[in-house]
């Protein structure tokens, strides 16, 4: 049986600049899943840097209020919210509330580092054009 508490796994800060602790990922534990899972968070006023993965990944809200840009498209999700991101788009989240964001995210296949590119240029107060460097276009081929 594997059971994994939040508490014993180490917090670090991700590519995207949210707060991560990691829960199960199939390269790193004896679990038969293609899927990783991590915990999330983010301070108020905060959001996490755009990036764009080459696979799949849901956040399901826990707590707080965030604001969820992906491509062109931004709108408001709270507690009990799971939204789908779809591969090779470009995401971010904002804390808009005044608590923790707390959410988990599921990418699937398990993530990878090479999966993922951070665009650090992009504004996520205003969402705009999902291609706009070559970069981007590269992760969806």
């Amino acid at each position: 049986m594997l059971i994994r508490c939040l508490e014993d796994c180490p917090e670090f800060k991700a590519g995207d600049h949210t707060r991560l602790r990691e829960l199960l990922h199939p390269d790193r534990q004896p679990a038969a899943i293609r899927y990783s899972l991590a915990h999330a968070l983010l301070a108020p006023g905060e959001s996490s840097t755009a990036h764009c993965l080459n696979s799949s990944e849901v956040y399901y809200i826990l707590s707080g209020r965030g604001l969820m840009f992906i491509d062109d498209e931004s709108r408001e999700a709270e507690p009990g919210a799971a939204i789908y991101i779809p591969p090779g788009t470009v995401q971010s989240i904002k804390n808009i509330g005044s608590e923790l964001l707390t959410f988990l995210c599921i990418v699937d296949p398990a993530w990878q580092p090479e999966d993922e590119i951070i665009l650090p240029g992009r504004d996520t107060n205003s969402p705009g054009p999902a291609h706009e460097t070559g970069k981007e276009h590269d992760a969806k081929s």
